[in-house]
Parts: structure tokens; sequence; C-alpha cells
């Protein structure tokens, strides 16, 4: 086509069969098919001054629907650095350690009202009207990369939800080498603003992570922290669900390559402490423990089969939550283009 920008096409087919296994009284174990389904298309071009102008969109996934739709623009300029316009995302999670887990799609749903992390990122809030500057590599020093954000809102009026009205945050990501490994160190800090009628938030969400890898040869060794205060929508506590909740959050885990076969352990502890109310601070505590292990296999080129297995145990104010506790396994495959 004339005149047409540069088009590439990318995603993947993964299916599969995850059994669960509650510690609910009574609850019988169930097994369910598993789908994760994506097409995308990455549209890039490049101006006379060398600055590459880059988009994207998902015209299908099974677990959004319609699909991903909402991708700001890219420029990359020649020096290497690259700024991210619109929906750009938060800084911070950007610079977050790759912590090994199962590759499997197995694991229990952890019910809203146990607001303990899961994940590194859980106090890395933003909204899609801001902008991401990102370093080109060696910046100041070898090895060096860095990334700095901001997100306003929108203007319209608050509303009894709490909701975030913009954001600033900062990471970096440093490489070097320690013998015969390759180490890498991410760390990031999230501060964002907050705003719902009523009763005023008493904190606003914001918080720090830093984490390590170190590769050597085939194994792969990581451990990650986070540590901060986000605002989380669980349907209890005020009459719009919002509670504050002080949280943690810890990761460590193993991979290995064996030619085609590559083994995954991981274990995941989140803690935190939610407010019954906003503004009343929370007094005992939310549990989120996880270990996974898996076993992947390349069948032929881009065709993997994965067996994993997962236990979890949920606690919510204190209390073991027996429909989020458990263990859970998946046996699938995923073809990727």
């Amino acid at each position: 086509v004339a005149e047409a920008v540069t088009a590439t096409m990318s995603g993947n087919h993964k299916t599969g069969i995850k059994g669960s296994s509650p510690d609910t009284s009574g609850a019988n174990d169930t097994i369910a098919q598993v789908n994760d389904n994506n097409f995308s298309v990455s549209l890039s071009e490049t101006t006379d001054g060398g600055t590459t102008i880059s988009s994207s969109f998902m015209l299908m996934n099974e677990n959004s629907t319609p699909g991903d739709l909402d991708a700001g623009f890219s420029l990359t300029f020649t020096d290497g650095s690259k700024l991210d316009l619109l929906n750009a995302g938060n800084a911070s999670d950007s610079h977050d350690i790759s912590v090994p887990a199962s590759a499997g799609s197995e694991g229990l749903t952890v019910a809203t009202t146990a607001n303990a992390p899961t994940g590194l990122n859980f106090a890395t809030a933003s909204t899609v009207y801001g902008v991401e500057y990102h370093t080109a590599a060696d910046f100041m020093m070898d090895g060096l990369k860095m990334s700095a954000s901001y997100s306003t809102d929108t203007g319209a009026a608050a509303v009894a939800s709490a909701r975030v009205d913009g954001h600033f945050a900062v990471g970096a990501t440093y490489v070097t080498t320690a013998g015969d490994s390759t180490v890498t160190i991410g760390a990031g800090y999230s501060e964002a603003e907050n705003s719902k009628t009523g009763t005023a938030l008493t904190s606003d969400e914001g918080g720090m992570h830093v984490g390590i890898s170190a590769v050597t040869g085939d194994l792969t060794v990581a451990v990650a922290y986070a540590d901060g205060d986000s605002v989380e929508n669980d349907g209890t506590g005020d009459s719009s669900g919002s509670v504050q909740n002080d949280g943690e959050f810890l990761a460590a885990g193993v991979k290995y390559v064996s030619g085609d076969m590559t083994f995954n352990v991981g274990m995941k502890s989140g803690e935190s402490k939610d407010s019954d109310t906003t503004g009343t601070a929370g007094t005992t505590v939310d549990s989120y423990d996880e270990t996974s292990a898996s076993v992947s296999y390349a069948v032929a080129s881009g065709v993997t089969a994965y067996l994993g297995y997962t236990t979890q145990d949920v606690d919510d104010e204190g209390a073991a939550v027996a429909a989020s506790s458990g263990s859970s396994w998946y046996i699938g495959a995923n073809m990727s283009f």
C-alpha cells in the first residue's frame, strides 16, 4: 500500500486443562479448559530525522473482549531513548525484576476481600493520561537505564469509589557481570494521588520495589521485594468498597534450561493490613502464600508444552479463606507466531 507504515503481526494460541482442589469443606475438585488467545498488530515508521514513531493494537484477547485498543504512541530517538505518549504506564513498574515461577496457567481465584499483595506492582497506580521517558542504555554509566513517568486525571468530579487522579514514578535497571554470571538489579518508586467523595483518604497510594537476578549459563536465580500502600475496591469497608491497604511482598524463584526443557520453581508471599473503613487503620493481617513449579518442553518451533502445579494459602483478616486455598495443576500447550 502506497504511503503505508510498516506493520508486523504476532500472537499466540494457548489452551489446556486446569484442575483445582480448594480446601473448602465438601467442595468438589474441578477441571476446566483454559484459553488465552491473542493477535496483535505493531505499527512503526521512521522520520527523515531518524525518530521512530510506533504504536500497536490487539485484535482479540479472550480474557479482555474485544481486545486491547488503548495503546498510545512511542517515539524512539536516534540516541536510543524513548518517549511513550498516552497510556504510557508507570516507570516503577517498568523496572520490575522478573522472578521465575510456574509457566503454567493453574491457580485458585483469590477472594476480593483478601487484599494481600500477589505481585510486585501492587502500588504502581497511574492513569492513561500520561507520559513515560526511557533513557538510552548505558545512561551516565555502563549498564544503567532509567525511566520517569507522570500522569494526570480527566478533570471530572470525584465519585463515591476511590480513583487515581495522577501519579509520578521513577525506576532504574542496572546490568553488570560477576564472574560467569550476568547480574541485573531493578528498582522503582511510585506515588499516586487519589480522591473520592465523602471521607478523604488518610494516605495516597505509593511504594517501592527492588529486585536482583543472576544468570549463570542455563541457570537463573532471582529475588524481589516490594513495600507500599495501595487503594483497593473490594466490595466491603465503606459504602463504596474502597479500602486503604498497607502491604509488602516477597518473591523468589529459580529457572533451569536443559536442551528443549525448562524447569521453573518459585515462591511468593504477601502480607497487608487493610482498613475496614476509609480512614481507619487495619489491625489484622491478610496474607497470600504460593509455591509453584512447572516443566515446559519445546515441541517444535513456536510450539511449547507445559505441565504446572501450584499450592496457595490465603487469609483474610487473620482467618483462612478455604475457597482461595488449596492446590491446582495445569497441562497444555502454546503456539506463538
